[in-house]
């Protein structure tokens, strides 16, 4: 994610946070008000909520600013899981609420005495509520979609929680107005069971993110499909993902021809990097392994010496050999477990087929028996 883009994320989670924390303010105030002069627990509960609310909208405040600034030696990889933390703090938050409303209601729910009797003035603050926090949803989740980010979108599915809970509260309120007194009472445990599962949608969510859940397997099938469909790309295996701050990243090891160029396997990285960010949404980091052979079903190269010690072996092992000596370059690949070896000599050095093949046998010769190597190509030019 560039800097525009973080910037402007930034700047929509302070905006729709800032409008949400006023309306959640007024709301809040206003129901408790209404529900203590109304007479109905139900809609104190639904204030209480509201006033938690607050609490959340400073979370995504705080959490909508780090995520927005740009990596640095300490977070190489962005601040994005500071929006994460936030949600799966919201999520602890709105639990809590919940328990505290349920336990309340369901005391009152066994003490006949203890129920409140709600008069008009809550019917018409459960309304204004619902009105206020289904106009907020929207609000919130355009937003959250125009910036992708999940934190918007799970505080505007926070709002719409709250219009659902205040219908519930209307339902409560207007059934006990009608006779039915306990029914308030039953609201406020519906409302504590509807939080409570937010609660853990949210922290749920937030969970898998932290501990590193792959994207869902639909998504895994297409990010591999547009790896194959990259040029130069023969195959792919070991392909990881996981979620950062509601963006994906990848790292795949990527199978090609095993004589190309070191140039060219990074010109297909690049290729495959720069398909998978423009046909994944919100695919923001590639790592791309190349790889000359499957290294999941073949022989592994480890153990085998590096080029230094190889050229001081070759040195000693075709001493004997003088057109050796002529070497312009060694190309050393590392394939099924051994070393084959590319020799290219200068032009000159040819004189016909036949000697070239006597060179190529006496330099794989001097090689043969040593199981680290496994052949021996020359060239000329």
């Amino acid at each position: 994610m560039d800097s525009g883009d973080r910037l402007a994320r930034a700047q929509a989670i302070k905006r729709t946070t800032l409008i949400g924390a006023i309306c959640n303010l007024l709301l809040a105030v206003g129901k408790v008000l209404a529900g203590w002069i109304g007479q109905s627990h139900a809609l104190i509960a639904d204030g209480l909520h509201s006033l938690s609310d607050l609490l959340s909208d400073g979370l995504v405040w705080i959490a909508g600013h780090k995520a927005g600034q740009a990596p640095d030696s300490e977070h190489p990889y962005g601040h994005g899981r500071f929006e994460t933390v936030a949600t799966l703090a919201l999520g602890f938050l709105l639990f809590a609420v919940a328990v505290g409303i349920g336990w309340d209601a369901s005391n009152r729910l066994f003490q006949p005495h203890a129920l409140l009797e709600p008069g008009p003035i809550a019917l018409i603050a459960a309304l204004i509520s619902i009105l206020v926090k289904e106009a907020l949803y929207w609000y919130t989740r355009a937003y959250g979609q125009q910036v992708r980010s999940d934190l918007l979108i799970a505080n505007a599915w926070h709002h719409r929680s709250d219009a659902i809970s205040s219908v519930v509260v209307l339902i409560g309120i207007a059934g006990t107005l009608a006779g039915l007194s306990y029914l308030d009472a039953v609201a406020s445990v519906i409302v504590a069971v509807m939080i409570a599962k937010i609660a853990w949608n949210l922290g749920s969510e937030a969970t898998r993110e932290l501990v590193d859940t792959a994207v869902s397997p639909e998504r895994l099938r297409e990010i591999s499909q547009v790896i194959r469909r990259s040029t130069g790309v023969r195959d792919v295996h070991m392909l990881r993902t996981r979620t950062l701050g509601g963006n994906a990243s990848a790292d795949v090891h990527v199978l090609v021809d095993r004589d190309i160029s070191v140039s060219e396997g990074h010109a297909i990285s690049v290729l495959v990097e720069q398909r998978l960010k423009q046909a994944i949404d919100r695919m923001t980091d590639v790592t791309v392994h190349i790889d000359p052979e499957d290294d999941e079903s073949r022989a592994p190269t480890k153990g085998l010496p590096m080029r230094t010690e190889v050229l001081e072996h070759l040195d000693a092992a075709w001493e004997s050999i003088p057109e050796a000596v002529t070497r312009k370059r060694v190309l050393l690949h590392y394939l099924d477990g051994a070393i084959a070896v590319d020799v290219f000599f200068p032009l000159r050095t040819y004189t016909d087929e036949p000697t070239a093949r006597q060179l190529r046998e006496r330099l794989l010769e001097a090689l043969r028996g040593d199981s680290r190597f496994s052949d021996v190509r020359i060239y000329f030019g």
